[in-house]
């Protein structure tokens, strides 16, 4: 079926600020779980895409019921308090690292089995929420190279860089440079060396400037559509100063409760995506300004909605 034609979208530009004052989101109110299924989007591309596509799931396997996506929430903060005030019941994509240090305020943890062990528990004790298992990818911190600069010095990882990092511009995101655990300090820490000068900017002027030499070096995301598009090499993270941003769903028990077979649905999602598939969707997006809805869809199609994939209905425990 064409979810597309059945969308009931709803934008939100000052959604932030009402659910951090802890109010409900125009137009819905709370106790959405009883009434249908509400889809928590963040306002990146990949945000956006992963909440269709948990909508197409929905709607494919579930064609009754009433399925639509809030989009345009700022932050996991604020997809983690619509969720909470009941304006939606399901947050299309949350992050292990984002979500361990942000909404259970713990501190970073690198190992990511450890992690997603510590934010699966939190999120059922602390908030009544199952975070299910992984789509497969992680859009994490990373530094990245054009491919010229990486054949030059054969860089392949972040400790590649020590002999040449001195000479280095690097392009990074505002708010990396104050943040704790994983933040610039950590940095300096962790591999031992630093870049000759360091630019804090917006995030997404970041590629700009090192596809315009601007820049030698940046700091992006892992899964950004960008990498494909102007031809980067993501180095890894070697002494793993990055906690895991691994991406999964997570639904309210109430909304559970209520439906028992979405946790089937999304339990048929684990393990799909990878890094490199997440990249060329996001590329599909910005890109070839493909909306989400549409790389959503498409995606769902060519895997046929996952239709011939075997769960157990207590993975997302």
């Amino acid at each position: 079926m064409n979810f597309l034609k059945k969308k009931k979208t709803i934008a939100l530009s000052f959604v932030s600020a009402l659910a951090l004052a802890g109010c409900s989101l125009p137009g819905l109110g709370s106790g959405t779980s009883n009434e249908g299924i509400t889809v928590a989007g963040v306002t990146s591309t990949e945000g956006l895409i992963m909440s269709y596509v948990v909508e197409g799931m929905v709607e494919h396997y579930m064609d009754d019921m009433d399925v639509q996506v809030i989009n345009n929430l700022g932050s996991s903060t604020v997809s983690h308090q619509a969720l909470l005030n009941g304006d939606a019941n399901i947050a299309g994509v949350k992050y292990t690292g984002t979500s361990l240090t942000g909404e259970l305020g713990h501190t970073p943890i690198t190992d990511p089995d450890e992690a997603l062990e510590v934010v699966v528990e939190g999120f059922q004790t602390e908030f009544d929420q199952t975070w299910f298992p992984s789509y497969g990818f992680a859009n994490s911190y990373a530094f990245m190279v054009t491919q010229e600069t990486a054949d030059e010095y054969g860089l392949e990882s972040v400790s590649d860089l020590e002999p040449y990092a001195q000479d280095m511009q690097a392009g990074v995101d505002n708010s990396w440079i104050n943040r704790a655990g994983d933040g610039y300090a950590a940095f300096l820490d962790t591999y031992g060396f630093d870049f000759n000068r360091v630019f804090p900017m917006q995030i997404g002027l970041v590629y700009d400037a090192l596809q315009a030499g601007e820049m030698d070096i940046i700091l992006g995301y892992s899964t950004d559509g960008r990498i494909a598009s102007y031809d980067l090499v993501v180095l890894e993270d070697d002494l793993r100063l990055f906690p895991p941003y691994d991406a999964s769903p997570v639904a309210t028990n109430e909304v559970l409760e209520t439906h028992p077979e979405l946790e089937e649905i999304l339990l048929k999602l684990e393990g799909t995506i990878t890094d490199e598939q997440m990249q060329e969707m996001n590329y599909e997006a910005d890109n070839n300004l493909k909306e989400p809805q549409v790389v959503a869809e498409e995606f769902l199609q060519e895997n046929n909605y996952f239709e011939d994939v075997s769960v157990s209905t207590n993975g997302g425990e």
